[in-house]
């Protein structure tokens, strides 16, 4: 990632200049009421929608509680598919397991299907390091890539992105001249140049939506169809998750995937959802000579039995996202963490560190609106709330805290109350101009600073100022 941590300061000053910019406000606002509009049209659509949501929510509580059981029968029935399972315990581990089997088949280019996980690993760097070219295929990761930034949102990572500065990218990356191409158009240069490398990369690399322990597949969800050919030709694959992103049986799976795509892009099913059973068998006239399976940890086993489990639960739908208002204004890259909106304000203090998210628990108005659309009503406002608590009780509290402490010290004693707001009025006396506060520095935006009055409510009562009665 481009941008590590989230400090209250960090994320002000993204902020800011988020909400200033008029552009990108404008993006967003589009983008995100179509996912609002899409998500409610095809939910309203599906008889008994809200029992289904109760039902996956069941579903889902269930599969975490057990998780090692469900986690170990995936691995007994992907390595019988002839799949290999990898285990690691944080992201520079995943990352070394799968640039180790790159360097096994003496890989030099690497296709990417889209994964959050790969973002959260920092797989493209490792690679990198390692000498081996990382290629992203899907478009709005690829347009990332070439921008060098990280993903805006989970499922539209180049969507605070306009069409001129994509033709920008595109004319520097191809050297031809663009200027004049419209959406279609830009869409088969991409192709174009997707396509040698597809033809070219030596290893495919995808993330997985969901894994089916009965079967032991891997489910990939996406819209472009570059997946099954990052999956297909490339003569490795390698599929890269959570070792929560886990159904017990294609039942469970079924109830997923009815709920992922309407809650991400109003779809009633994504255009491509493939299922992976192991490397080709003898006869397939196409697919992969080996398949590796890299089961993540990076900190979700820590949250399993405490107050923070029930995140394990998320689809990575976006839906919260596109609900959320301070994402609506402040914009994906304030979080500083592939994992932004509210889902990212919980998931990234609990996987890289409080002291580095200090930020993201206050990163949120509290109105419930992700829980609300969350297709498995996971309550991240409470989650918010117990963050706040752990900061608290860690000393992990910003100025504004320890402001907001000294002012209750003061106000707690009439005393210190009396002194503080006399020294006050005496301070305030160089800068009243008219009866009006005129600070040096604009400290209220837009709103006129307040001006202590020569005596207290209390003051005036106690000499029976008749202005009072």
């Amino acid at each position: 990632m481009s941008a590590h941590g989230s400090t209250f300061p960090q994320f002000r000053q993204r902020a800011t200049i988020a909400i200033e910019d008029v552009r990108l406000q404008g993006a967003l606002d589009r983008a995100l009421s179509h996912f609002r509009d899409a998500r409610g049209g095809a939910l309203a659509a599906v008889p008994a929608v809200e029992e289904m949501r109760d039902h996956l929510k069941q579903i889902r509580g269930q599969t975490i509680a057990n998780l090692a059981h469900h986690l170990e029968t995936f691995e007994r029935n992907a390595e019988a598919n002839g799949a290999h399972v990898h285990w690691a315990r944080t992201a520079v581990e995943a990352s070394q397991i799968i640039v180790d089997i790159a360097r096994a088949h003496d890989v030099k280019l690497v296709a990417k299907s889209k994964s959050m996980m790969t973002d959260e690993i920092g797989l493209n760097q490792a690679l990198t390091a390692a000498g081996i070219e990382p290629v992203e295929t899907d478009l709005g990761e690829w347009i990332i890539q070439l921008s060098q930034e990280d993903p805006y949102h989970i499922i539209a990572p180049a969507v605070h992105k306009t069409k001129g500065q994509v033709i920008e990218l595109f004319e520097h990356e191809s050297g031809e001249t663009l200027a004049e191409a419209d959406i279609p158009a830009l869409t088969a240069v991409a192709r174009r140049m997707l396509r040698t490398k597809f033809l070219a990369a030596d290893m495919g690399v995808s993330g997985g939506n969901l894994a089916v322990a009965e079967t032991g597949s891997v489910v990939l969800v996406t819209n472009e169809g570059n997946g099954r050919m990052v999956t297909s030709l490339p003569r490795v694959h390698v599929a890269v998750m959570g070792l929560e992103k886990i159904a017990p049986t294609w039942d469970e799976a079924a109830v997923w995937l009815s709920l992922l795509a309407r809650s991400a892009t109003g779809q009633p099913l994504s255009i491509y959802t493939t299922a992976i059973s192991g490397p080709a068998r003898p006869g397939d006239v196409d697919g992969p000579e080996e398949v590796h399976v890299v089961l993540v940890d990076n900190g979700r086993s820590q949250l399993l039995n405490t107050p923070y489990e029930e995140v394990l639960q998320c689809l990575r739908c976006g839906a919260c996202l596109n609900v959320c208002p301070v994402y609506r204004e402040a914009g994906g890259h304030a979080y500083g963490s592939p994992y932004t909106g509210p889902i990212g304000a919980v998931v990234s203090p609990l996987l890289f560190g409080l002291e580095k998210y200090e930020a993201l628990p206050h990163a949120s108005s509290l109105c419930g609106a992700c829980k609300d659309v969350c297709p498995v009503r996971i309550d991240l406002p409470r989650m918010l709330l117990e963050l706040r608590k752990d900061q608290v009780q860690q000393g992990l509290v910003g100025p504004e805290a320890l402001a907001e402490r000294a002012v209750a010290a003061v106000m707690s004693s009439p005393s210190l109350w009396r002194l503080a707001t006399g020294l006050a009025r005496l301070g305030q006396r160089p800068f009243l101009q008219d009866n009006q506060l005129q600070l040096p520095v604009n400290l209220t935006g837009d709103r006129r600073p307040p001006t202590l009055p020569e005596k207290s409510f209390r003051q005036m009562w106690a000499e029976g100022n008749e202005d009072l009665k």
